[in-house]
């Protein structure tokens, strides 16, 4: 079996070092980035914090390198999902590609290119500390199935969802994984924005009574956008944030880590796909418009500052 895995920041690095780790799985792993590229395949991809992982997928940043494969893992941040499946799409061209990106809308776009589309949703998270080298800040599940406008068969869903288990990435296939997605994405939604508009890490912001206070209506308002599209949630995003806090107290999400270095953010997938959702089902949503605004305004300030 073939696997591609597009995008080897982070969570891509997670999924491309576990699959290498099989000996019957044959692993490519695509990123832009020449000297993350350039170290994995000298030194291999090194897992460190949650487990130690050390693996030797073949990566590249010359899409044209790619052989055909038969499943593909996108893992890019959202804004990069259309160049990124643009550029490596002839590798997919008989093949089941899932997405375990942040938010809605990738699938969408991953639709366009590529003939049948897996949804899915992923917690286990980290950060690159060095090129060929990434942290492994927390566990967690997997969760993918059909995307019903394009859809892999369950066939396709269970074996990449096997496999993905057997390397060490719990997986769990589903016939509807929209409530996965959503649960992750109205979490996500609450943390993300709030903990980078503040500065604060996760549990410490969820702590603080007047932001938790905008967390929790972020996260209702995202209930009712998902209740109006008729999604059953895999768990109550509030209890997931609860929950969260301690063993995640100083953890900066990934959009902190995004808005500290100054690089464009996924807000338009996260709040501002609750936004263009609720507008769908007429669900007002202004806590979300507010803190999607206001991440936005943060971007363009960054831009003045470089003019």
């Amino acid at each position: 079996m073939k696997i591609g895995v597009i995008g080897c920041g982070a969570v891509g690095s997670l999924f491309a070092a576990h699959l290498a780790a099989l000996d019957d799985v044959e692993v490519w792993a695509y990123d832009v980035w020449a000297e993350h590229v350039d170290a994995i395949n000298t030194n291999g991809l090194r897992l460190t914090g949650v487990g130690e992982v050390l693996s030797y997928p073949r990566a590249t940043n010359d899409p044209a390198e790619l052989p055909g494969l038969d499943f593909g893992v996108v893992a890019t941040k959202g804004m990069y999902t259309r160049p990124a499946i643009e550029a490596t799409a002839h590798a997919f061209a008989d093949a089941a590609v899932c997405s375990v990106q942040n938010g809605v809308g990738n699938e969408e776009v991953i639709a366009e290119y590529v003939p049948r589309v897996i949804r899915g949703t992923t917690f286990p998270a980290g950060k690159v500390v060095a090129p060929g080298v990434v942290q492994w800040d927390t566990a967690g599940k997997t969760w993918i199935g059909p995307f019903e406008p394009k859809p892999a068969s369950m066939s396709e869903v269970r074996t990449l969802a096997d496999v993905l288990t057997r390397s060490g990435m719990e997986t769990e296939a589903l016939e509807d994984a929209r409530g996965a997605q959503w649960t992750k994405l109205i979490f996500n939604a609450a943390s993300n924005a709030l903990c980078s508009l503040t500065g604060l890490p996760h549990g410490r912001a969820a702590l603080h009574p007047d932001v938790r206070w905008v967390m929790d209506r972020v996260i209702e308002e995202g209930k009712a956008v998902a209740a109006a599209l008729g999604i059953e949630m895999e768990k109550d995003p509030a209890t997931l944030l609860q929950e969260s806090i301690e063993p995640a107290l100083d953890h900066a999400p990934s959009m902190l880590q995004d808005v500290r270095s100054r690089r464009r953010t996924e807000i338009d997938q996260l709040n501002g796909g609750i936004v263009r959702f609720g507008e769908e089902v007429g669900v007002e949503t202004p806590l979300n418009r507010t803190a999607w605004a206001l991440i936005r305004g943060l971007e363009a300030s960054w831009e003045l500052e470089e003019t």
